[in-house]
């Protein structure tokens, strides 16, 4: 692909090339690169070899630790007599009232 003649010159000749300097179909990218191929069927094929891999190196002595500690447990509501649970609108409406107070 070529740019035109205007984009050519000494105007555009130190900037970088955009989407919005030329006419449709100029695609940039994201520098990501690509993972296979496509196919004239309409589908992707993947080539593993060039699918990134990242491996872990071993954590068992790594000295920083989580921000939240891993001895705190989840904490699930309660809701005893609520057949819906989390999902009552009026349980819902009730408890942000008390958190947030009235608007």
């Amino acid at each position: 692909m070529q740019p035109t003649r205007i984009l050519q010159g000494l105007k555009y000749r130190k900037l970088r090339l955009t989407t919005k300097d030329t006419n449709k179909g100029f695609y940039k990218g994201n520098r990501t690169g690509s993972m296979g191929t496509h196919t004239s069927y309409g589908t992707y094929k993947i080539d593993y070899a060039k699918v990134r891999t990242y491996v872990c190196p071993d954590l068992s002595t790594f000295k920083l630790t989580p921000f939240v500690s891993k001895a705190i447990r989840a904490v699930h509501d309660q809701f005893p007599g609520d057949k819906l649970g989390p999902k009552n609108p009026a349980t819902y409406l009730a408890r942000w009232k008390s958190e947030n107070g009235l608007d």
